[in-house]
């Protein structure tokens, strides 16, 4: 997929330039722009594969940036950051971020995880055209042709992530996933902490579909183990 097309933003010009040349090198075709309302505006007009994002832009940050993409699309989306706490990180992955490297940076790392993100991006579009029948467990409806939840007939907004861990826990009802899997299905080529970031999307999953008011969780804790779900 090397004629992916790839937003870079970053206001930093010399990142912005580096990653150009080497992401050109492989063949993609490159976006740059130097603040978050700029990414937009090319998000908004051009197809797009993939977004390389800084967090602390002018304008419009990295973390606005991601909310209102994931209002529209499901690319991938890279954050690429001075930002080091395990806070940052994780909050990156939770509000739709895929991966989240910290600056400075080795470029071979980035292409590699460039085309990792490609890679699983081409295969879910691939699997979204095959499967077209939704999943209904009484009051939740999943619907992987629209990429999309229904709770008592609302429609429930998750990240794409969230999505992809309740797909995944609802397609083989009862059977135990384990960080390590969920990390390793949902996620793919990864380089952080996976059970705090497991533990927090399930958590932030778990208050969307409004287990705390239900009597039935569909999510599950294996203790030891990991999760299950039962619908």
């Amino acid at each position: 997929m090397n004629d992916a097309s790839i937003v870079v933003a970053d206001d930093e010009k010399e990142i912005a330039d580096l990653l150009a040349i080497h992401l050109e090198k492989e063949g993609y075709k490159v976006h740059k722009v130097y603040n978050g309302k700029e990414a937009m505006k090319v998000i908004d007009q051009q197809s797009i594969d993939l977004v390389i994002l800084d967090i602390m832009m002018p304008e419009m940050d990295g973390y606005e940036v991601t909310r209102l993409i994931r209002e529209k699309h499901n690319m991938p989306i890279i954050f690429l950051s001075a930002k080091t706490s395990e806070f940052d990180k994780v909050q990156g992955l939770v509000i739709g971020g895929d991966d989240y490297m910290i600056k400075p940076f080795s470029p071979m790392e980035l292409m590699a995880r460039v085309q990792a993100q490609l890679r699983r991006y081409k295969k879910l579009n691939e699997t979204k055209l095959m499967s077209t029948a939704n999943m209904e467990f009484g009051e939740l409806t999943i619907s992987k042709e629209e990429h999309v939840v229904y709770l008592l007939n609302e429609k429930v907004e998750l990240t794409r992530k969230e999505f992809e861990i309740l797909y995944l826990l609802a397609k083989h009802p009862r059977k135990v996933y384990s960080v390590d899997k969920i990390m390793q299905i949902v996620w793919g080529d990864t380089y952080y902490d996976g059970a705090n970031t497991v533990m927090v999307h399930i958590r932030t999953l778990r208050k969307k579909l409004k287990e705390d008011k239900r009597k039935n969780k569909f999510i599950k804790t294996v203790w030891g183990v990991g999760y299950t779900f039962d619908g």
